[in-house]
């Protein structure tokens, strides 16, 4: 079993069992989203899935496609497409409590990447924010 919640602690949550499959999306869908170049998921049955806090609010982001966020803070937590993914539910991986246990194992959309991803990991890195 593995905890996890929205960034204000309104929303909380838990899945039990192993996830299914864990991916980096690059998908336009995710990117624009979330704010971020990519998203973390982690895959479960969603039967899985139980709030223990609050209530998530939901937006139709496509068709098919729904994603579950905090109404307070606007973190981001799972998403659902019963047309694509039946019987999933994705479960954005860095809310959880430990996210660290959800290492992604494949990048996936990588047909809509942001080219200048392909480099990224060769930028310098800093420890905090620099000159500080």
């Amino acid at each position: 079993m593995a905890e996890g919640g929205c960034h204000c602690g309104a929303v909380r949550y838990e899945v039990s069992g192993e996830a299914q499959h864990t991916a980096l999306c690059h998908c336009s869908d995710c990117r624009h989203n979330a704010g971020a170049p990519m998203v973390g998921w982690s895959a479960f049955d969603d039967s899985a899935l139980t709030i223990k806090k609050g209530e998530p609010q939901i937006y139709k982001s496509s068709e098919h496609g729904r994603r579950h966020f905090c109404a307070d803070c606007g973190t981001g937590l799972f998403y659902y497409n019963a047309e694509n993914l039946p019987g999933i539910v994705d479960v954005q991986a860095t809310t959880f409590d430990e996210p660290e246990e959800f290492a992604p194992s494949a990048h996936i959309q990588t047909a809509e990447k942001l080219k200048w991803m392909n480099d990224v990991h060769t930028l310098p890195g800093f420890e905090r924010y620099p000159g500080m």
